[in-house]
């Protein structure tokens, strides 16, 4: 029987929501093995000068506990 942790963790990226997701995933996999997948909670924008300059993500990572 497999045991599954779920972990929320936020980030953020001025390309947009999935280079923000990626970076998630792979500082996540720097210190967590078995990770089975991800769902995007929330997002948000900053706006400075009517502009979107950062993209912000909430992610709940799921991964195997060994």
């Amino acid at each position: 029987m497999a045991i599954a942790k779920v972990i929320e963790i936020i980030a953020a990226s001025p390309k947009g929501v999935e280079d923000a997701i990626a970076k998630v995933i792979a500082k996540a996999s720097e210190t967590i093995s078995g990770i089975e997948g991800a769902w995007v909670k929330d997002t948000k924008v900053v706006v400075k000068k009517n502009k979107i300059v950062e993209w912000r993500v909430v992610l709940a990572v799921t991964f195997i506990v060994q």
